[in-house]
């Protein structure tokens, strides 16, 4: 893994001076080093440039700033087939989770409630296509960890009530923001995290300790039993994840043989 990073950067440092040279040329600027004795002006082209340049500066003062308008109020209802709104999702959260369902489940951290994934503007009803009075619909995803479940939710925002309810095992739908800083805060803190946490020193001089160190992506990870560790065999009934972490403003990771295991909160290495 330390050998990635350092290769990272390698490609870093030289495509940004590929970049820098490959820009100057698009645009015309004379890089340090390249002025011909002409581009300095003492002639007749040097006092035309200067002038030209005069009359672009008086130009450029006489132009008044520019006025950013303020984006519109949200409203509280969006029409059709408009985005939510804020207000919306708000709403259909809370209407979506019933305080039974809320004491009965649990969310990444193990706290009451299960993990909000998302809410989703739902499609129209076949009947429904081209109706302009057509009620609006959310879809809420949530994933119990206490049952390895997807649950989702279809509330109608014109009436607020539910009108459908599903619950899956085995489906693994993206991960949420959260699910991914809990799966590095597990990444850091195992003895498996090591390589990580080297790496990042070499890319960064710094010592990992917070998930916020880092930009996160992930990928959903499906075991094949009996090509793995044993402790990676239900991946796929549980919520297992393959993070691809990047320094900030820095080089990417490569961690793509480190699985996570949400459900059971365990750190394992890919063996093939």
């Amino acid at each position: 893994m330390r050998t990635t990073v350092r290769r990272h950067l390698g490609k870093v440092v030289a495509g940004t001076a590929i970049a820098v040279a490959a820009t100057a040329v698009m645009v015309g600027i004379t890089l340090p080093g390249t002025a011909g004795a002409d581009d300095t002006g003492g002639g007749k082209d040097g006092q035309s440039t200067r002038q030209a340049a005069g009359q672009q500066g008086d130009t450029a003062a006489a132009v008044q700033p520019g006025v950013v308008e303020e984006a519109p109020a949200e409203g509280t209802k969006g029409e059709g087939r408009d985005p939510l709104t804020d207000d919306e999702i708000t709403r259909v959260e809370k209407i979506a989770l019933s305080r039974q369902q809320f004491n009965a489940s649990e969310d990444v951290d193990g706290d009451r409630g299960p993990q909000r994934l998302g809410v989703d503007l739902a499609e129209p009803a076949a009947d429904e296509v081209d109706a302009p009075d057509a009620p609006r619909r959310a879809v809420v995803s949530f994933y119990d960890y206490k049952d390895d479940a997807l649950v989702t939710k279809t509330v109608n925002l014109d009436t607020g009530k539910v009108e459908g309810t599903g619950t899956q095992h085995g489906v693994q739908p993206p991960l949420s923001a959260a699910e991914q800083t809990e799966a590095a805060s597990l990444l850091i803190a195992d003895p498996l995290g090591a390589d990580l946490k080297a790496d990042f020193k070499d890319a960064t001089g710094k010592q990992l300790t917070s998930p916020d160190q880092l930009q996160l992506a992930s990928m959903i990870y499906r075991a094949v039993p009996g090509a793995e560790p044993a402790v990676l065999d239900k991946c796929g009934e549980h919520r297992c994840v393959r993070l691809l972490p990047k320094v900030r403003n820095g080089p990417w990771i490569d961690a793509r043989s480190l699985v996570i295991d949400l459900s059971t909160r365990k750190v394992a290495r890919l063996t093939g």
